[in-house]
């Protein structure tokens, strides 16, 4: 092992992807593999011996999250970056694993060229993002929003003008749709409107 490269780990609760993250990692110049985990019970416990530098863990693990783990990761190294991996691209997701003290996102599938600029911007800028979270980054911070709603209201808004369903908000903010109900019909209210039809064409107008 060269003293430059960067030492990682991978827990992944998938085990036919690790001889592909293994292949990827080969080609991939100035990192070594110190192991390849499928759940972060046994990373954390090899901790002391593989040190690494990058841990690459999936957000979806059998028993637990892998948001929680972040800061276990952390305790044990301050420095070391920890990158969640997910087929999940939802940006309350994504602003979750950074408030978590995550160092970068990427989603799945991971092709070798993906991986590869991953790895590089990890090791150079001390962060990275699949170019999808970019653009969602972006897309959601352009988004409109109105002073006279809440921060939650103007959530639901942008949901409801893309059509989502009331279920469908609540599985995105991770909560009931009692809960979303409640926020409608003050955004009805606010509106001076009685349904989802009249609200969505009030809006367009403002």
């Amino acid at each position: 092992m060269n003293t430059q490269d960067l030492k990682i780990i991978i827990v992944e609760k998938d085990e036919t992807l690790h001889a592909a993250y293994l292949n990827q990692l080969r080609a991939v110049d100035g990192f070594i593999l110190m192991g390849i985990y499928n759940c972060p019970s046994k990373a954390l416990k090899d901790f002391n011996r593989t040190r690494p530098d990058i841990v690459l863990t999936e957000i979806d693990l059998s028993g637990t999250s892998g948001l929680d783990t972040i800061q276990l990761y952390k305790k044990k190294d301050w420095n070391v970056k920890v990158v969640m991996i997910s087929e999940n691209n939802d940006f309350e997701l994504i602003k979750k694993s950074f408030k978590k003290g995550a160092n970068g996102y990427l989603t799945k599938p991971m092709s070798a060229d993906k991986f590869s600029h991953a790895l590089t911007s990890v090791k150079e800028e001390g962060a990275t993002l699949s170019n999808d979270i970019v653009k969602q980054v972006v897309s959601n911070y352009n988004k409109k929003s109105f002073s006279f709603f809440s921060e939650r209201e103007n959530q639901i808004v942008d949901y409801l003008c893309n059509g989502a369903t009331y279920k469908m908000i609540a599985d995105k903010l991770f909560v009931t749709t009692s809960t979303v109900n409640f926020h409608i019909q003050n955004i009805y209210l606010k509106l001076d409107v009685n349904s989802k039809s009249e609200a969505l064409s009030k809006l367009q107008s403002l």
